[in-house]
């Protein structure tokens, strides 16, 4: 089979969150981070005929491109990875030696906001988290709107970026930490539930993030 360069990417991104992965047999990858606070679920194109975990992510990736589009047989083992006269055996990790993500989505009860969050919105608020070195990422509801604001939760005399993403009758103030804003740029559909979870999802949902938020 072949592997293709969307899915390779997905996988890429998934390094962020957890170095190691395990793939069950299908279409679905899920990756979780070692506090589990992120959970990433990827529906690709291809469907992989068997289960097999990966220690060190970033290796396979970077050995899968030393080859040339390659095809990939995934063995008992191992995966005999080929083009032309070159060729890779990688082999597998014990899949008591990698966390996994639950199998069961998890649900998003009391979401208290729901908006757009535009990819460019989304890098201008990390851009101006790593200028000014502030750890927290808010999604706030006040005086009718809702409100991205980047600073530091337990500094109210930090530096603070705001950028006005919508509406709402409600009044929120749902944190986040920047460190586990760790998904693959794109244009997102937020949810935000009121019991510390969130959902970020796009393309119709075949790529989805549910990440944990904070007490103040």
């Amino acid at each position: 089979m072949n592997i293709s360069t969307p899915t390779l990417s997905i996988l890429k991104s998934f390094t962020s969150i957890n170095p190691s992965l395990y793939v069950n047999a299908g279409s679905v990858i899920k990756t979780i981070s070692p506090q589990k606070t992120i959970i990433g679920r990827a529906e690709v194109d291809e469907s992989f005929e068997t289960s097999f975990g990966i220690y060190d992510l970033n290796q396979f990736i970077s050995t899968v491109s030393i080859l040339d589009n390659p095809t990939f047989d995934f063995e008992d083992t191992s995966v005999h990875i080929k083009n032309g006269e070159s060729s890779v055996r990688y082999g597998y990790a014990d899949a008591n030696m990698i966390m996994q993500a639950p199998e069961k989505d998890l649900d998003l009860p009391d979401v208290v906001v729901e908006f757009e969050l535009k990819d460019a919105v989304f890098k201008k608020t990390m851009q101006a988290a790593s200028v000014m070195q502030l750890p927290n990422w808010s999604v706030v509801g006040a005086n009718g709107d809702v409100t991205l604001v980047v600073g530091n939760s337990k500094d109210d005399s930090s530096n603070v970026f705001r950028h006005v993403v919508g509406s709402t009758d409600l009044e929120f103030d749902l944190l986040f930490k920047v460190e586990n804003l760790k998904f693959m740029s794109a244009d997102y559909t937020v949810r935000i539930s009121s019991k510390g979870i969130s959902h970020f999802s796009t393309n119709g949902g075949k790529l989805q993030y549910f990440i944990a938020t904070e007490s103040r």
